[in-house]
C-alpha cells in the first residue's frame, strides 16, 4: 500500500497551529534548533495532545511519518 505524503500545512493544521507558509517558517525559526538528543515529541513547546499525536504517529509509522520526519529534520537543523 502506498503511503500518502502530507504537506507541512496539513500537519500544522492537525497540530492546531497556524498552517500558512509564513507561520510555518516562523514556527521553525522560533523553535530550531532542538538539541540532537531530543526527540521531536519531547520538545517543550508542544502541549500534551500535540506531543501525543506526534508520538503515536511515529510509533504507528502512520502515513504522517514522512511529514513528521521532515519537521523533525527542520527543527533539529541549525539556522
Amino acid at each position: 500500500m502506498e503511503k500518502s505524503v502530507h504537506p507541512f500545512s496539513e500537519l500544522f493544521a492537525q497540530l492546531g497551529l497556524a498552517s500558512d507558509e509564513a507561520s510555518i517558517r516562523q514556527f521553525i525559526a522560533d523553535h530550531a534548533p532542538l538539541p540532537d538528543a531530543m526527540r521531536l515529541e519531547e520538545a517543550p513547546f508542544w502541549n500534551a495532545s500535540q506531543a501525543a499525536l506526534l508520538r503515536e504517529e511515529r510509533i504507528d509509522d502512520a502515513d504522517w511519518i514522512e511529514t513528521i520526519d521532515q519537521l523533525n529534520l527542520a527543527l533539529h537543523a541549525s539556522p
